[in-house]
C-alpha cells in the first residue's frame, strides 16, 4: 500500500502506476511531472508514498522537455526521408531552434518543409511510445558508430558513468541529453520556417504561456548567431569534444588567446568607428541582458577610445531614478525599478542635451538609503568627449528622445555562442549567462545559487520586456561570448550547484546544468588575461580592486 498526494488530495493504491496513467485523472494535458521534487517522465512508475505535481507548457521544465523531444522527432523524420542525412541544431532567432542539414543534396524551401511536416505529422498521429533504455558505454559506442553519429561517440569519451541512456521510438534510437515526452502524440504544436541556410522551428515557450510566440525576424541578432557559428567552426569549438581537444595542455594557451583576440578585434573595430565619426557622435548607449559583461566591456572600450585620443564621460542612469514614492508599482505593489517610468526621463533628456550643447550641468546622485535624489557634482564636456550611458533602457529611444539620432551610437552586447554538446544538442546562451551569474553571485555577493535561480525568472521577464524589443535598433552588436569560458567556470559552478539539496525546488534546474558541465575538460584560469571579460565573473580583474 502506498499513497499519492495530487492537488492537495491523498489517495491510497496497491498496484504500481505510471505518471501518464495518473495524469489522466486530471483531465488535462501534461508533459512531465515532479515526484517528491524530482523531475520524472510520464512513463515513470510510482509504487511508493509520493507527492506529484504535473507540469504543462507554462512550466520551463515542461517546455524544455517538449523542445528536446521535438528535436528527436525532427531527426527521426528526416532520417526516414533521407537515410544519409546529417542534422545539426543551433540557436535560432526569435526564440526558435535552427536546423542545418548536410549529407544530401536538396533545397530547403516550402516544398521540402511541407514534406518534412507531413512525415512528422504521420509519426505524431501514430503516437509511438518513446521508451528510455539503458546501455553500457561499449554498446552505446557501437550503436552510435553504426548510425554514423561520430560526434556522439566523441562526447561519450568524456562521460564518467559506465552506462548511457537512449530513447527508442518505433525502431529509431537516439539520445538528446534531456528528458522526453511519453509518446510522439504529445508533439503536435510546432511550425517550420525556411531560414537560410536551413530552417527554424517554432515551438511552445513557457514565457509566452505555453504558446508558440509570433515570429519576429531579427537580422542583426541573426547575423550575430551566424557569425558565432562560423567562429565556433573556425576555432574548432563547435562541440564539447572538439573544445576539449583545444583544452589539452599543448593547445589551451593558443585557444584562450584566440578567443580573447576576437574581443580585441571587435573593440578595435568599434574604436575606429567612433574615431571616424567623432564629429557627429555625442552619446554612446550600451545595453544587454544580465551577465553579458557590460561593465568590463565599458571599461575596456573606454581604454580603447582613450588610446585613440577620445576621452568619454560616463553618466550613471541609476542616478536618475524618481523618488521612491513616485516610482510605478509592479504586480505585487512594490516599486518597479526596472520600468522605464521609474526614471526621470524629462530631467535625463534635458541634462544630456545641455551637456551636448556645451553647457555646465549639476548631475543628480540617487541616495538608495533615503530613496531619493540629492545634488551631485557639476560637469561640462568638450565637443569631442562623447557621453556613455549603460543600462537596461539605454537602447530605448524614449530615454534619449531629445538627442538627434545621428548623434547617438547604440551598442547591444550579449554572449551568443554556438557551442553544442553534439550535433543534435545545442547549449543555450541563456544557460551560459545564468552560469556566469551563479558564479559571480556566489563569489562576490555571497549569494547562494538558490537565490540566483529564484530571481532568474524575473530577470528574464525584464529582458523580454525592456531589452530584446530594442536590440535591432543598435548600431553595433558585440558578441561577448568566450568559447573557452565553460571550461574555466566549471570548477566554480559545479561545487555550488552540487551543494543544492535534492529537496530544493531549484534542484532540477541545477542538476540540468551540472549534467552538461561535467563533460567539459577543466581550463586553468591562470590562462585567462587579467583584463578579460570573463574576469568580471571569476575574479582577479585588473579593473576591480575588490576582485
Amino acid at each position: 500500500m502506498y499513497t499519492i498526494e495530487l492537488n492537495n488530495q491523498v489517495t491510497t493504491h496497491e498496484e504500481k502506476l505510471t505518471l501518464e496513467e495518473i495524469s489522466k485523472w486530471t483531465g488535462k494535458k501534461y508533459y512531465v511531472a515532479k515526484v517528491n521534487n524530482r523531475l520524472r517522465e510520464l512513463g515513470y512508475y510510482v509504487n511508493y508514498d509520493c507527492k506529484i505535481e504535473f507540469l504543462d507548457l507554462t512550466s520551463f521544465e515542461a517546455a524544455k522537455v517538449y523542445e528536446t523531444s521535438l528535436r528527436y522527432l525532427i531527426i527521426m523524420a528526416l532520417e526516414r526521408m533521407y537515410p544519409n542525412i546529417k542534422v545539426h541544431f543551433y540557436q535560432g532567432v526569435s526564440r526558435t531552434m535552427a536546423c542545418h542539414i548536410d549529407g544530401v543534396d536538396l533545397t530547403i524551401d516550402d516544398d521540402f518543409l511541407a514534406q518534412l511536416e507531413k512525415e512528422m505529422r504521420k509519426i505524431i498521429k501514430a503516437n509511438y511510445p518513446i521508451v528510455r533504455k539503458k546501455l553500457d558505454k561499449k554498446e552505446a559506442f557501437e550503436l552510435y558508430k553504426q548510425k554514423h553519429y561520430y560526434d556522439k561517440v566523441e562526447v561519450l569519451k568524456y562521460r564518467t558513468e559506465n552506462t548511457v541512456n537512449v530513447y527508442e521510438c518505433d525502431g529509431y534510437i537516439n539520445y538528446m541529453f534531456g528528458y522526453m515526452v511519453a509518446s510522439t502524440g504529445y508533439l503536435d504544436e510546432f511550425k517550420l520556417l525556411p531560414y537560410h541556410p536551413g530552417f527554424v522551428v517554432q515551438y511552445p515557450r513557457a514565457e509566452t504561456g505555453g504558446k508558440i510566440p509570433p515570429f519576429e525576424d531579427s537580422p542583426k541578432f541573426g547575423k550575430m548567431l551566424a557569425d558565432a557559428l562560423v567562429w565556433s567552426k573556425n576555432c574548432n569549438g563547435e562541440t564539447i569534444s572538439k573544445m576539449n581537444k583545444n583544452s589539452e595542455k599543448e593547445s589551451v594557451v593558443d585557444f584562450v588567446n584566440m578567443c580573447e583576440a576576437k574581443h580585441n578585434d571587435m573593440l578595435a573595430e568599434l574604436g575606429l568607428i567612433i574615431k571616424n565619426n567623432i564629429d557627429d557622435i555625442r552619446l554612446i548607449c550600451i545595453a544587454g541582458p544580465s551577465s553579458s559583461g557590460k561593465t568590463t566591456f565599458s571599461h575596456r572600450w573606454r581604454v580603447e577610445l582613450m588610446a585613440r585620443g577620445i576621452k568619454p564621460y560616463k553618466i550613471s542612469m541609476d542616478d536618475y531614478y524618481l523618488n521612491r514614492e513616485a516610482a510605478p508599482l509592479d504586480d505585487y505593489g512594490e516599486p518597479d525599478l526596472e520600468h522605464i517610468e521609474a526614471l526621470d526621463i524629462d530631467l535625463f533628456n534635458r541634462q544630456l542635451l545641455a551637456l551636448i550643447q556645451g553647457k555646465e550641468v549639476e548631475l543628480p546622485v540617487f541616495d538608495f538609503k533615503q530613496g531619493k535624489r540629492v545634488k551631485g557634482k557639476k560637469i561640462k564636456v568638450a565637443p569631442h568627449e562623447p557621453i556613455i550611458i549603460e543600462g537596461i533602457h539605454a537602447l530605448n529611444e524614449k530615454l534619449t528622445h531629445l538627442i538627434p539620432k545621428h548623434q547617438k551610437f547604440k551598442i547591444y552586447i550579449s554572449p551568443a555562442s554556438q557551442i553544442n554538446i553534439d550535433n543534435h544538442n545545442p547549449i543555450s546562451s541563456t544557460d551560459v549567462r545564468l552560469l556566469r551569474r551563479i558564479v559571480r553571485d556566489a563569489k562576490f555577493r555571497k549569494t547562494s545559487p538558490i537565490n540566483t535561480f529564484a530571481m532568474w525568472a524575473s530577470v528574464r521577464r525584464g529582458e523580454f520586456k525592456w531589452i530584446y524589443p530594442y536590440q535591432e535598433g543598435s548600431d553595433y552588436v558585440f558578441n561577448s561570448e568566450l568559447t573557452y569560458e565553460l571550461g574555466v567556470m566549471k570548477k566554480y559552478a559545479l561545487p555550488v550547484l552540487e551543494a543544492i539539496d535534492k529537496n530544493s525546488e531549484y534542484f532540477i534546474a541545477a542538476n540540468r546544468l551540472v549534467k552538461f558541465l561535467k563533460y567539459f575538460k577543466d581550463i586553468d584560469d591562470r590562462h585567462v588575461p587579467s583584463n578579460s571579460l570573463l574576469r568580471e565573473f571569476i575574479g582577479d580583474s585588473t579593473f576591480y580592486e575588490s576582485n
